[in-house]
């Protein structure tokens, strides 16, 4: 989920407001990033990967709000590690882009969502297999 938005690195581009699907990030009174929805994060982790200062950190915690300071994430090591590891900009020439992995987990989810949707609205149980796909 995401923790934090790290004011002092963000530039105010808006490319994380613009690509979260949940519309969980917006733009503050100063034109930078704030955290609007924070219990609508999916965890995608979509805001880390475009953000090019790394001034956000999505913790891989999905369920709930974890309460991380910027102190908090940047002791991690971890800011900005999604992007250098999934091979994005500046870093294209020490890491593979292995971005498109995350389709067959979107999708899993996707199914996952669907069968959940169904259940809660009284439909017939639906079974799933091992990877997340209804059978």
């Amino acid at each position: 989920m995401i923790e934090v938005v790290i004011d002092d690195r963000c530039g105010g581009c808006g490319s994380c407001v613009d690509v979260c699907p949940s519309d969980v990030l917006a733009r503050g009174p100063n034109g930078k990033a704030i955290i609007a929805r924070q219990a609508d994060c999916q965890t995608c982790y979509l805001c880390e990967l475009y953000c090019p200062e790394d001034a956000l950190f999505v913790w891989p915690e999905t369920d709930r709000v974890v309460g991380l300071t910027v102190e908090q994430a940047l002791a991690t090591g971890d800011v900005g590690g999604f992007r250098r590891d999934s091979g994005w900009d500046e870093h294209a020439a020490t890491h593979t882009n292995q971005h498109w992995r995350m389709g067959a987990i979107f999708e899993r989810a996707r199914l996952m969502a669907i069968a959940d949707a169904d259940a809660a609205q009284g439909g017939a149980k639906t079974a799933r297999d091992e990877n997340g796909r209804i059978s």
